[in-house]
Parts: C-alpha cells; sequence; structure tokens
C-alpha cells in the first residue's frame, strides 16, 4: 500500500555567496531580505543538497521523488543526474526514482526565482520567495497503483451533481501502464461521515448515485462525504486513494448574484496571501489552521486564494469548513509572450490537482493583467492567450466558472473583460482616488451597460497600520481610523447592490511586497485587516464580524488610540447586537439601538476607562486626554505611494 517518507531535515543550504549552512524545510531564503522594502531582495539560483537513503520497500514497489513547492523554477539532480525540471513556483510535482537511487545517494535540488520572460509571476505586488518552502517526501506504491505521472495529480477524478434529492458523483479513475496490461480492476466505495457505505461501483468510467443526498451546503453545512478508489488484482488490494466529496451545485445570475444548491448565497469573503512575518511562505499546516479559523471568525464564506495555488492542506480546510474559493493562476501584471505555454502548465496543474475539491467554484484566468506598458503593447497576443485559456479550461472542467480580477483603470469596455464566464474588478475608489460614492456609481453603471454580465469586487481595501490614529480621518493617512471608515461604506455600498456575485476584502492579512515604501514601514502592504504577524486583529476585523458573524461579541473600537488631545472624542463600537450602552468611568454614557455601527461622543477626562456592553458581551479600553496630538500617530510618508 502507498505510503510516504518525510525529507524534510538537515539540508545543506547554499546561497548565492556560496556560503553553506544546515536548514530543515519548509525553507525560504528571502524571510528577511523580501520583507524588509527596497524592491531588492534576491532573485535567483540558490541549491538544496541532502544525503538520502534509499527508502525500504516490498518486491515491485515504486519510489517517487514528491515536492509540494518549490519557487520559482526547480532542477532536480540525483546522484550528478538531472532527473527533471519543474517551471510552476506553486505545484506539486514528481519524479519515479526507483531505478535511479542506490542504498546511498546525493540529491541536489536548484531553486531559481530569478527574473525571467517566461515563468509567471514577474510583475506583482507581493514577494516572490524562492526556495523548498513546502514539503518534500518519497511517495512509495506497488509497481501497479493509480497514475502520478500526469501534472501532480492523484490519478482520480470525481465529479458531483445532484438531481432533486439524488446525488451523482461521476468517476474517471487513471492508471498507470503496468496496471492496464495485468488487467487490474478498480473498485469505489463512497462513505458517509459516520463510514456508512452508501454507494459502490467498478470500472474507471463509473457514474454512482447517493439517495436522499446530504449536500454540501458552504459555511452552513460543510458535509463531506469520502470516495475511496481501490486498485484491485485477485482479491488483493494493491493502490488506494482517498477523496473527500461534496454535492452541490451553483449557478452564477447578473441580477441576483451567486447561487448555491438552488438558493441565493451570497459570497462575501476575503482574499489571502500565505506568507508571514520572518517566515514568508515556508509556513506549516498549525499556520494555515490559524489562518482559517481567523477568517472564520469575522463570518466570511468566501476565499479568493490570491494569486497562485495554494498548499493543497489549505483547499481541505477550505472543504472543511464550507468557503467557497476563487482559484487562480499567477498570470499577473504583465503579459510575456514568451510566457503562454507557463499559464497553460500552471493552468493544468491547479485544476488537474484541486479538481476533486468541492468547495471551488471559480478558476481565475488572470490578475490585473492590462497594468503594465507590456500588455498593452502585446494587447492582442495577451488577448488570443485569454480566449485559448478560457477555451482550454471549460474544455478541462465545464461545470465551475471561469473569471478573471481588471485592474482599476481596465475600462468596463475592455475586451479582456468580456472573455470569462463571469468577471471582477480589482477597484480602490477612496484610497488611491478620491471618492468613495465613486464604487456606487461604477456597479451603477456597470449593470446598466452590461445587464447580462455578472460583476464582482474582486479586491477593495485600504492601508491601516494600528499604531497610526487620527480624530479626523482621511484618505492616505494609513491610520487604523480611516481603514474601518472605508470598510464600513464599502460593506454598505455591497448591500445596496445585491446583484455583485462576489466580494472580496483585500486583504485578510497584511502581506510583503518588498517594493512598497509607505505608512513609515517599508516593504508591507497593510490593507490587512489582521497584521502581518497575526497578532493584532485590527478595528476593521470587527466590523466585518459584526455583518457578517453570528457570534454574538461586542467590539469598542479605538483602543490603540490611546491618547487624544481633543476635548470631545467620538467611540465607535463594533457588534451584531441590536443596542449597546456605553459608559465613561462607571458612569452610563448613553444606550443607542441600531445595527453594526454604534457611535457615541464622549467628553473626555484625564483618564478614561470605557467599557462598552451589548447584552452578555463587554468589551474596554483606557484612554487619556493630552495636551498635544501624538505625532508618532501621524504617518510618515515613504518613497512611493504604491509599488509601481
Amino acid at each position: 500500500m502507498r505510503r510516504t517518507v518525510n525529507l524534510m531535515k538537515d539540508w545543506n543550504f547554499i546561497n548565492q555567496n556560496g556560503k553553506k549552512r544546515l536548514v530543515d524545510l519548509p525553507h525560504t531564503w528571502n524571510d528577511t531580505d523580501g520583507q524588509d522594502g527596497g524592491n531588492d531582495y534576491f532573485r535567483g539560483t540558490c541549491i538544496y543538497e541532502k544525503q538520502i537513503e534509499r527508502p525500504k520497500t516490498a518486491a515491485k514497489e515504486r519510489i517517487y521523488l514528491q515536492f509540494h513547492g518549490v519557487n520559482s523554477s526547480a532542477k532536480i539532480i540525483l546522484n550528478d543526474e538531472v532527473i527533471g525540471t519543474h517551471e510552476n513556483g506553486y505545484s506539486t510535482f514528481r519524479f519515479d526514482v526507483t531505478d535511479k537511487l542506490g542504498e546511498v545517494n546525493q540529491l541536489r535540488v536548484e531553486a531559481d526565482n530569478g527574473v525571467n520572460d517566461k515563468i509567471y509571476p514577474q510583475v506583482a505586488d507581493f514577494t516572490f520567495y524562492g526556495g523548498i518552502y513546502r514539503d518534500v517526501e518519497f511517495l512509495i506504491v506497488s509497481e501497479k497503483h493509480f497514475a502520478l505521472d500526469y501534472h501532480g495529480g492523484c490519478g482520480v477524478k470525481a465529479t458531483p451533481d445532484v438531481k432533486d434529492k439524488k446525488g451523482i458523483l461521476h468517476v474517471q479513475s487513471y492508471i498507470n501502464e503496468k496496471a492496464e496490461k495485468e488487467d487490474c480492476s478498480v473498485l469505489l466505495e463512497l462513505q458517509d461521515s459516520a463510514g456508512n457505505t452508501v454507494a459502490e461501483a467498478a470500472g474507471t468510467d463509473v457514474t454512482m448515485e447517493v439517495m436522499d443526498v446530504h449536500l454540501w451546503q458552504g459555511v452552513k453545512d460543510p458535509y463531506l462525504y469520502k470516495l475511496k478508489a481501490r486498485l484491485m488484482q485477485t482479491g488483493e488490494i494493491l493502490d488506494e486513494i482517498e477523496i473527500n466529496c461534496g454535492f452541490r451545485t451553483f449557478y452564477v445570475d447578473p441580477d441576483k448574484g451567486f447561487f448555491l444548491n438552488g438558493k441565493s448565497f451570497p459570497l462575501r469573503g476575503v482574499s489571502r496571501h500565505q506568507d508571514r512575518r520572518g517566515i514568508g511562505n515556508a509556513i506549516s499546516q498549525e499556520q494555515m489552521e490559524e489562518d482559517m479559523e481567523m477568517i472564520r471568525e469575522i463570518g466570511a464564506n468566501t476565499i479568493r486564494l490570491a494569486h497562485y495555488q495554494h498548499d493543497a492542506y489549505f483547499y481541505d480546510l477550505c472543504d472543511r469548513y464550507g468557503m467557497i474559493v476563487w482559484a487562480e493562476i499567477p498570470y499577473i501584471s504583465v503579459h510575456m509572450p514568451n510566457g503562454r505555454e507557463n499559464t497553460f502548465l500552471q493552468m493544468t496543474e491547479l485544476i488537474v490537482q484541486n479538481y476533486n475539491h468541492p468547495c471551488i467554484a471559480a478558476w481565475g484566468l488572470s490578475n490585473e493583467i492590462t497594468i503594465s506598458g507590456n500588455s498593452r503593447k502585446n494587447k492582442k497576443d495577451m488577448l488570443d492567450n485569454h480566449r485559448k485559456l478560457q477555451e482550454y479550461v471549460k474544455k478541462m472542467d465545464p461545470t465551475r466558472v471561469t473569471t478573471l480580477a481588471c485592474y482599476a483603470v481596465c475600462h468596463p469596455f475592455h475586451p479582456v473583460s468580456k472573455i470569462t464566464d463571469v468577471v471582477a474588478w480589482n477597484l480602490y475608489l477612496g484610497w488611491y482616488v478620491p471618492g468613495l460614492f465613486l464604487n456606487d456609481w461604477f456597479m451603477k453603471f456597470y449593470h446598466w451597460k452590461y445587464p447580462k454580465r455578472c460583476l464582482g469586487y474582486s479586491e477593495y481595501g485600504a492601508e491601516g497600520m494600528p499604531n497610526l490614529h487620527s480624530a479626523k480621518p482621511k484618505r492616505g493617512d494609513h491610520s487604523e481610523e480611516y481603514q474601518a471608515k472605508y470598510h464600513e461604506y464599502m460593506l454598505e455600498c455591497f448591500e445596496r447592490h445585491p446583484f455583485l456575485w462576489s466580494t472580496y476584502v483585500w486583504n485578510m492579512f497584511d502581506f510583503a511586497a518588498d517594493a512598497r515604501d509607505q505608512g513609515g514601514e517599508p516593504g508591507m502592504n497593510h490593507k490587512g485587516l489582521v497584521t502581518f504577524d497575526r497578532k493584532i486583529k485590527k478595528d476593521s476585523f470587527y466590523i466585518y464580524k459584526a455583518w457578517w458573524s453570528k457570534e454574538p461579541f461586542v467590539h469598542l473600537c479605538g483602543k490603540r488610540y490611546e491618547y487624544r488631545a481633543e476635548k470631545t472624542t467620538k467611540v465607535t463600537v463594533y457588534s451584531n447586537q441590536k443596542e449597546v450602552t456605553l459608559y465613561q468611568n462607571g458612569k452610563r454614557i448613553a444606550t443607542k439601538q441600531g445595527r453594526h455601527v454604534f457611535r457615541f461622543q464622549v467628553e473626555l477626562e484625564e483618564e478614561n476607562y470605557l467599557e462598552a456592553i451589548a447584552g452578555e458581551w463587554k468589551d474596554s479600553a483606557v484612554i487619556y486626554r493630552t495636551s498635544n496630538p501624538r505625532p508618532e500617530y501621524k504617518v510618515k510618508k515613504g518613497k512611493s505611494q504604491n509599488w509601481v
């Protein structure tokens, strides 16, 4: 039976200067210089070397060397022989090394995140961390096994459908040549969450049915079945794969938005980058779980996994917790004529490796592809590539919608915006340009002009730093207060325009963008609802929790705006309760009814203990009145207001 042998410990890492040190995986060499600003982090080739022993195997077993993420390209050398290369920094790849292994072996991996004109991404507002930043292992299987040599896939493709109350699962299995020649058979067993068998079938192309099927209902009820696929010969199990399956249907309506299982299900959620402070992209499963818990806390029901294929474990988490996913490739910012083949490679691997996840509803073709002059110069080639990608994706997977994210200055009439099934825009109206009201204008105009096109907001946001504050927040001040003000408006705006099929906050977490220099901390994009280290949930985090979460709570904003020079200050409270009372130094200031946002005017004393109470729930803060505004609360402008 298949099994894995972990290869994560004790690698010799040789940097660009030839210096060697011992590291454990996951690892990136840009965990510091990719986060400190200057747009000068090292991009090039570094080397990982390790002595590995041949794993113990039974007779007639095969050994695959499997990598889950090496950015951006990799050359794998075993015992001085190049056994393969890979040009996608975000996907799984593997090589059969059975016949190339001795008892003791030298493994060398040349990882390269250097500048080139054929591998995406090359230009974007995030750091392209180099390294072996996901798991490496031996995968040991019988010589007769489910196919492992097609773009990192598992060899089983399960397509769910629902007719009335019946679940239908079309399962296609792919087995290797030796298994085909020896007439091995495939047995399929579908189990419910309690482990009971609900359907069985035999064959490599079969349809299974489940009466009174329990639907996968997103965050409301993410019910999963388990499909067991067994490769059999004369009653012996040679290979086995387990896949989580969710039965669901969805469609998008241009007037009413997203529907899940025939019912309106507005997609309201966040975008996510995978990196962390001091760690980069070399994160653990525990850190992925922490990210998911915070996304769940605000009540989001969808995640845009930007701008690349994320770790397989995170898609598993999305299945388990009912997060509907927009999954995309890093075809971003600049169209490279020499990179066309790479867009198809990355899209193939994204779909092949993640097809079975019920959480995924949309495949994203590109992001802000019209932003660069090179894309405008090569417009004809860029459009042709998108049209061919669209045809290719729909052929690979006709069950899901395709989409792309348009840049703000990509006008609504641009032909690239009309290629995919649905479309969305990255708009920062009210941040990069003045006028929050322009969001309403854009939505109304687009829906009027293209009433049959489904429109979404793939990005929107404002920089907010928890150490910057203002009594009169305004666009560009990077204050925590303006960020909250911005998101208050956007949530109201989306409610006014229910036809939007999806909306995604940019971003759930602050992330590294080494080309940025703003807000007094270079190398960072501070649009997150949570800080880069995941330690501070900004006030904006709680406005979303007030709108989306059913978990009762009350949050008193401005805790970090501790010293205030104004005589009378505005105190804002976020809650999903209908009534909030504010106390100052034990004295009731006021009780207010409303929804989501509650505002109070407070005449400041020298020291003020504030307490907000909503039913059983309380939150508190201490603020002080000072004679002069604190200079450290004011933004220190960087060299640029953006990364370009």
